[in-house]
């Protein structure tokens, strides 16, 4: 970051687009009291999760408003505020553009939220869009959030469209240890992408456990894994498109380390979170492309079961065909004496045959002939 300039409220630089209905730079309405809690998920309903006013590494004020913010970093010009913001209103981020001097883009991007994870320079600020994630044991699934940072000479402003991060555990992490905090805003811009980068581990972690559970269930034939994998799938391509751009912009930040003379020891510290970024973009490169393995070999595995049931079923078919053939058979066998016999019993007057001294071992010849030459019929044709 640049050396930062002296500070001049009095007259704050203005756009148009910045200017509330009333025509003054309003701070907004005192947010409930529970609403200087830590950072955490669990915050009230106020968007204004978290106001503090720090110099030299320690905290001096702890402002429950916007305007007493701004009040407090004006007479104290070598102190920086750190405003916490979670799903904040449009006015307050007017009033914070206003006062900041925020370019109208980032303002946008931190209003609208559902950005990709970036990382722009607007004059002396920096605007940085992090996606944030976190495993939960109880769904087996990985729940995303957006975090957008400003970072000005003297002033850190996080604005969370989520549950993730915890920025009450980095603010705790930064308040413990002043000699980092007394860094500035850099060091707190580090200290949230360690927390965003440290937060990947569990994911990792638990998507590791789900790919394993899924080999499993694969090759024990369970019907409903091709769902599970196709989820986790796109959890995959959702995790890879929060890490990605990450190697990039902490790449980046290095790249400006002479030029805006970044502390030695803060450079160190940033090339620990670029590494494990590093790291864990390519594990999520690689869970992706196991699952397409995972996803092909299923899709083998249920074509062969599927050529098997096939296979059993044509099987079972045959031989019903066979027993069919058998049954068939048979019955055109037995078919043959009944219709002789039938019709030598209407005992019609003229039919010779009844009063024929031979007649009846006629008929009985007769029946047996046929029913032998039907069966030899058969038997050579294999339906008996």
């Amino acid at each position: 970051m640049p050396e930062r300039p002296p500070r001049h409220r009095s007259t704050p630089k203005k756009h148009s687009w910045l200017r509330p209905p009333n025509g003054r730079n309003a701070a907004p309405a005192a947010p409930p009291a529970d609403a200087t809690a830590p950072d955490g998920p669990s915050e009230a309903e106020g968007s204004i999760v978290h106001a503090a006013v720090y110099c030299d590494g320690h905290r001096v004020a702890t402002p429950e408003t916007l305007a007493e913010t701004y009040r407090q970093l004006r007479e104290q010009p070598e102190s920086m505020a750190w405003i916490g913001l979670y799903r904040p209103t449009e006015e307050e981020l007017v009033s914070l553009a206003g006062e900041f001097d925020l370019h109208q883009l980032a303002v946008e991007d931190a209003l609208e939220a559902h950005q990709r994870p970036k990382l722009e320079r607007y004059g002396d600020t920096l605007f940085v869009v992090l996606r944030a994630a976190r495993y939960l044991d109880a769904p087996e699934e990985v729940d995303f959030g957006e975090l957008h940072v400003f970072v000005g000479p003297d002033f850190v402003i996080t604005v969370r469209h989520g549950a993730a991060p915890d920025l009450s555990a980095v603010r705790r992490r930064m308040e413990a240890t002043p000699e980092l905090l007394a860094l500035g805003p850099e060091a707190v811009l580090y200290a949230i992408l360690d927390a965003v980068v440290d937060g990947y581990a569990p994911v990792v972690s638990g998507v590791q456990n789900d790919i394993d559970e899924i080999e499993t269930e694969v090759f024990g034939g369970d019907p409903a894994v091709s769902r599970r994998i196709y989820e986790l799938a796109r959890e995959m391509v959702e995790f890879q498109r929060a890490t990605r751009p990450l190697v990039g912009m902490l790449h980046g930040l290095m790249a400006g380390f002479a030029k805006y003379g970044t502390d030695d020891e803060l450079q160190r510290y940033l090339r620990d979170v670029a590494d494990h970024v590093t790291h864990t973009s390519e594990r999520v490169d690689g869970f992706r492309s196991a699952l397409t393995d995972i996803l092909q070999v299923n899709a083998t595995l249920v074509t062969q079961q599927q050529n098997a049931e096939m296979r059993a079923l044509a099987e079972a078919g045959f031989e019903q065909n066979e027993e069919i053939k058998k049954i068939s058979s048979w019955a055109a066998i037995l078919f043959a004496p009944t219709l002789v016999g039938t019709i030598y019993g209407m005992n019609f007057d003229r039919m010779p045959e009844l009063h024929w001294a031979f007649g009846y071992p006629f008929a009985i010849l007769l029946m047996a002939a046929v029913c032998t030459s039907l069966y030899f019929i058969f038997k050579r044709r294999d339906w008996l």
